[in-house]
């Protein structure tokens, strides 16, 4: 997917500014860059920034357009990006929502390198890269958003202290006997967990399977 092709189909849903159709552009050059000193996205799939990695982060975006005042909620909202890796879903989220405040956390201080320098690149003044684990964060936010770095068990045991609103998840596969699991575990209240479906928006094989999780505080 070429720059214009992601910019033509990200604009029939969302309205963006020419600053931020300028850092969108930016993001294959650098990740492109940054990838050959630090491999943060596999070398097969670096020719699929936008289609893989930019438009996956933004189907939470997209997601937050279907639940009425969601998406007013989260844009000027604190948010974790727990597990960030390079950078994502908060990069591409921190452009889409320059008035909310990111927080991109991983334990592993190569990754952080990059997304830092992404996010430096592109004068995003609304993110702070940290290296550290959850844990020790110290602090809640309004909502955490992750994109598949454990099982849903594994994962929500580091975040169940720090949202105040909703956790946003990015994962792949049968995730029923997951949500089963944390909302036995943790007594969730029924109805406070949603899945959505990525291939709803992105009509790709590759998303085949690729689900939303919206837990709600």
């Amino acid at each position: 997917m070429s720059f214009q092709e992601f910019i033509s189909f990200v604009g029939k849903d969302f309205s963006l500014t020419d600053l931020q159709k300028e850092r969108f552009d930016a993001l294959d050059g650098l990740y492109r860059e940054w990838n050959a000193k630090i491999n943060v996205i596999s070398r097969k799939d670096i020719d699929s920034v936008y289609e893989h990695h930019v438009l996956h982060s933004l189907a939470i975006a997209r997601y937050l357009l279907t639940v009425p005042g969601l998406y007013e909620s989260f844009s000027s909202a604190s948010v974790l990006d727990l597990g960030t890796g390079g950078g994502f879903p908060g990069i591409p989220l921190a452009i889409l929502f320059p008035s909310a405040e990111f927080t991109l956390c991983d334990s592993v201080g190569k990754k952080t390198i990059v997304a830092s320098a992404v996010s430096s690149a592109l004068e995003l003044s609304n993110v702070q890269v940290v290296n550290a684990r959850a844990e020790s964060l110290g602090r809640s936010f309004d909502y955490v958003v992750s994109r598949a770095v454990a099982s849903l068990p594994d994962f929500y045991p580091w975040v169940k202290g720090s949202y105040n609103k909703g956790i946003l998840y990015l994962k792949g596969g049968d995730v029923s006997e997951e949500i089963a699991a944390v909302m036995g575990r943790y007594h969730l209240p029924r109805g406070s967990v949603h899945t959505w479906p990525v291939s709803s928006w992105l009509q790709d094989s590759y998303y085949d399977g690729k689900l939303v999780i919206h837990i709600e505080r």
